[in-house]
């Protein structure tokens, strides 16, 4: 995916995308011209933890639970309920997809830019969703308000393990639901969508300080619409910048963590790099090969500068 970005540089878009033969690599010619025309440097942040595991890509039963296994972690998502208006309470199934992943994204970089539990929702939000091309109404609109109540209502479960033992932390991400004003929903522009502001859960919060990712925002944005890029994206710059010295992947250890939803390795593969190549795409400075045994990474630059990460973070 490097060869794309060079070749962009030095020849520019369009030539880059005559030389391509193949429809798939002509649009990811486009994606990878995009990001490096960008000229926007908003700093995201994500939970270590979702680097190493993911929500489900696909909607679940609603009384079913979700697990994942990655190095030496394992995630357990649990449905939960939230009280309704004509009383008694509506289980809400455990969230997934790219809508989910995006609304968590906005928490978790907001609390950190803030350095409070407290978030604002309404206009910063939806400002924010606006900026990531989620422009909010109709259908978009349905698919926030539906994963964001089931991020209100569901309950996490992370456990490390080690040589000797096994930690865990268990609680919700958000304290008191996500609530939405009357009404919100209509049309875009028409009040309100959101409540002024949400409460992440003393855990969660305790956890993403101790343990935040940097991630580039805008690219995130050329690929909002992707769960498996957007996991695979977060994975690589959780990795890569660590490395001190390549390191192979086998392709069974990328399906236990990336494979959900396939019952067959081979399958997986196609699909798995497809998706990579989308997420090399947006992250220019990634080094990673694909080959017959699995993956090679290789240490390289983070998404972000490390300096503005650290500035934020003061």
């Amino acid at each position: 995916m490097g060869q794309i970005h060079t070749l962009i540089t030095q020849l520019g878009r369009d030539q880059a995308k005559a030389l391509q033969t193949d429809p798939d690599q002509r649009s990811l010619v486009d994606v990878a011209a995009a990001v490096l025309e960008e000229e926007r440097q908003e700093l995201g942040i994500t939970y270590s933890g979702f680097a190493l595991t993911a929500l489900p890509h696909r909607r679940l039963p609603d009384d079913q639970p979700w697990e994942r296994r990655g190095h030496k972690i394992r995630l357990l998502i649990e449905p939960g309920r939230l009280p309704i208006r004509n009383g008694g309470f509506k289980l809400y199934g455990v969230p997934y997809g790219s809508r989910a992943r995006m609304i968590l994204l906005y928490l978790q970089t907001r609390a950190i830019q803030t350095d409070s539990r407290e978030v604002e929702l309404g206009r910063s939000m939806h400002e924010w969703l606006d900026r990531m091309g989620l422009s909010v109404g109709g259908q978009t609109y349905r698919d926030i308000r539906e994963q964001a109540s089931r991020i209100a209502a569901c309950n996490l479960t992370f456990a490390w393990e080690d040589a000797h033992s096994i930690g865990f932390e268990k609680g919700s991400i958000v304290k008191g639901g996500i609530h939405f004003s009357a009404n919100a929903g209509a049309e875009p522009g028409q009040g309100s969508l959101w409540e002024d502001r949400v409460l992440l859960s003393e855990a969660f919060f305790r956890e993403l300080k101790a343990h935040p990712v940097p991630i580039w925002e805008p690219a995130l944005r050329h690929i909002q619409n992707n769960s498996t890029s957007i996991d695979i994206y977060i994975w690589l710059a959780y990795r890569l910048h660590s490395l001190n010295r390549s390191t192979p992947i086998t392709w069974l250890a990328v399906f236990e963590q990336f494979g959900a939803g396939y019952s067959r390795l081979r399958d997986f593969r196609k699909r798995f790099i497809e998706a990579l190549q989308l997420a090399l795409a947006v992250y220019p400075d990634a080094r990673v090969d694909v080959e017959e045994q699995g993956l090679m990474l290789h240490p390289s630059p983070p998404p972000i500068p490390e300096r503005k990460f650290a500035q934020l973070c003061r």
